[in-house]
Parts: structure tokens; sequence; C-alpha cells
């Protein structure tokens, strides 16, 4: 890991795997994400902006800049993109009805934009834009939707956030690294 001084000192980068907890400790001893970083993460206060649950994965940034990680989790302020793997068929009607919102006993949840990206067999593989990231979001939405065929609600097997603002997850899983300056800049940018 090169510490190179064209390196951000705000942000960092985490590839989650599926099954840590992003949180600084449990109480069941179970895997966090501070698992993965140098313990320095964790004694300095890098602090993961946003979440993802137990069983996503992808793209997690961390910082210890408070302000940076309030403009990045303020919804409509940054756009996060994810794919994933939903269990049933995912119709047109679907994408429509997640575009414009659904509701849900957590409130009106929506997308951005949805994108079939493939099917095999009863699953379909999304493209899936937010701007904002309420408590298992995406989940949320599509358990809202049923399937047409089976009249069972939509599932989603699998989830990756590939993105964040204009920062795109370019590293192995349970790998980290900083941003760079440039990343950095590009990322806030346009944050109030």
């Amino acid at each position: 890991m090169s510490t190179s001084t064209n390196n951000s000192k705000e942000l960092l980068a985490l590839h989650k795997p599926k099954g840590y907890l992003v949180t600084r400790s449990d109480d069941l001893g179970r895997k966090t994400v501070y698992d993965l970083l140098p313990s320095w993460a964790y004694t300095d206060g890098w602090m993961p902006v946003g979440r993802l649950d137990l069983e996503s994965k992808g793209l997690l940034l961390f910082t210890t800049n408070s302000q940076i990680n309030h403009a990045l989790t303020t919804p409509k302020n940054c756009i996060k993109v994810y794919e994933i793997w939903v269990r049933g068929h995912v119709s047109d009607e679907h994408i429509a009805q997640a575009r414009k919102g659904v509701q849900t006993p957590q409130g009106l949840l929506k997308a951005l934009e949805v994108k079939k990206l493939s099917t095999g067999g009863a699953k379909t593989k999304l493209k899936v834009i937010i701007d904002e990231g309420k408590n298992r979001h995406i989940r949320r939405l599509f358990g809202a939707l049923s399937d047409p065929k089976f009249g069972t609600p939509l599932k989603v097997l699998e989830l990756k956030r590939v993105s964040i603002g204009s920062f795109e997850l370019d590293i192995q899983s349970a790998q980290w690294r900083y941003l760079t300056e440039e990343e950095e800049k590009m990322l806030t940018k346009n944050l109030g």
C-alpha cells in the first residue's frame, strides 16, 4: 500500500464483503468492517459514510471529516449506484413503479433509475440508482413489489454498491485504499 502524497487525507474506500457489520463494535462479537481496515482506522475515528447491511457488499467510504460525511449522506446530494439480483421476474411495470415510488411501512421508497442488466432463470439483475439511502432502502423497495407469475414479493438476493457520486468501486473484495486528492475533489465538489 503506497502512501504517496497525492492521497486524500479525508477519504478512504473499502470493498465490503458480505457478512461484515458496518459498526464500530458488535455485542455479539460478529465481524465488523473494522476487521478489514488497519487498526488506526478504528483508533483515529474513521467513520463509515452511510451503511451497507450485513448481507450487502460493495463500496463503503470512510472519513474523519463530519462535514463530508453529512454532505455525502444528505438525501438528493449524491447518487449511489447498485447492482442487484432479484428473485422473481422484474417487469417494465415493476421498473416504472420503482421509479414512481412505492408505499412501504417505512414510507415512500423510490429509485431514480432502474435498468435491467440480465436475467437468469427466475432471477433478474438490475442496476439501481438512488439519491437517498433509507435503511434497507432497495431491499424494502423491491420487497413491496410482487412477482406477477407467483404473487410473491420480489426478493433482493444480492446487493452490491458500485459507486457513490463520481467515485466508482475499483478494488477487490475486502481490500481498501485511500481516494486520491483528485477523486476526493471530484466527489466533494458539488456538495453544499
